[in-house]
């Protein structure tokens, strides 16, 4: 009686076990951009496969990326929207060229990926991609993200914030501070009151970098010079109303930036983070061979 209440015991513990693993276990989908810029910049499919095989060194976790955008597949010898990609994600990252030609807002996308955020799949975008046009596309970003980058009122220079102070927030975990020179946008449009927003990159802008040029349109504008002395956001997380999480990323330019430790661990953090997944003490750890940076990059030339 006893040999078979112990068998029970160690088969239920084993399917506990099982269970739990199987739950932790985490998608996480990588949509990388198409083609953009010279090169070394908007290396979007370069950096997408190296945050993939970071993620993929962690215990139950499985990143997969779609490179030149939206993922698609082959049907009745056309091209066409595959989201099955998203099944079972439970984070996305977009990084790609944003504005009008944004991957989420073409076709029935934003449709797709509101169904998503309803499911409480985690959401972020980094760099162009947290730009989006305004009206239904900002609208749509405020709900996933909780802000964006409005044309001609948030501004893209380049330049080297001073990342010193961080929030108590699983994202910064073992997050030191760190400065590299990157196309940083700033002055994104917030929902109001900022709601369910909490920085997690901030610094404050030298008047120089406030007064222009910018990256494009030059500027400078009125409302930014204004600003002097205020602190900046450049990257943010969002717990949103519907009980899933997101991040807005706004480095992401010069893919060499990827080389330095506390950049990429951030990335890293935000995607464990939205994706539900426990981020540790010390944040998510990562390093990187020596050519790692020089692999995968697009055909653009020589720089």
């Amino acid at each position: 009686m006893k040999t078979h209440c112990l068998r029970f015991i160690v088969l239920t513990a084993l399917g506990c076990l099982a269970t739990a693993i199987q739950a932790a276990d985490k998608k996480i989908v990588l949509v990388a951009g198409k083609i953009s810029h010279g090169p070394g910049d908007h290396e979007f499919r370069a950096g997408s496969l190296l945050l993939q095989h970071c993620l993929n060194q962690l215990p139950g976790i499985h990143a997969v990326v779609y490179s030149n955008g939206w993922p698609t597949r082959m049907e009745g010898g056309k091209t066409v929207d595959d989201n099955s990609a998203f099944d079972g994600a439970s984070a996305v990252l977009i990084y790609a060229d944003g504005g009008g030609g944004h991957p989420a807002i073409q076709a029935d996308h934003m449709k797709v990926i509101d169904g998503l955020a309803a499911k409480k799949v985690g959401l972020g975008f980094a760099h162009y991609g947290v730009e989006v046009p305004k009206g239904d596309p900002g609208e749509a970003m405020h709900r996933w993200v909780g802000g964006y980058y409005e044309h001609q009122f948030s501004v893209n220079p380049m330049w080297e914030p001073d990342d010193q102070v961080f929030p108590k927030h699983p994202v910064s975990r073992g997050v030191k501070p760190f400065k590299v020179l990157d196309e940083w946008y700033f002055n994104m449009r917030w929902v109001p009151a900022g709601k369910g927003v909490t920085p997690i990159l901030t610094a404050t802008p030298s008047e120089q970098v406030r007064g222009g040029p910018y990256v494009y349109p030059k500027g400078p504008y009125e409302h930014i010079v204004k600003a002097s002395g205020r602190p900046e956001t450049m990257m943010w997380v969002c717990d949103r109303e519907d009980g899933g999480r997101g991040f807005g990323f706004t480095g992401g330019h010069r893919h060499v930036n990827w080389g330095n430790d506390n950049f990429r661990k951030v990335v890293l953090n935000g995607l464990m983070w939205i994706a539900g997944a426990e981020v540790p003490e010390g944040g998510i750890p990562s390093t990187l061979q020596t050519d790692a940076l020089k692999q995968n990059l697009d055909p653009k030339g020589k720089k």
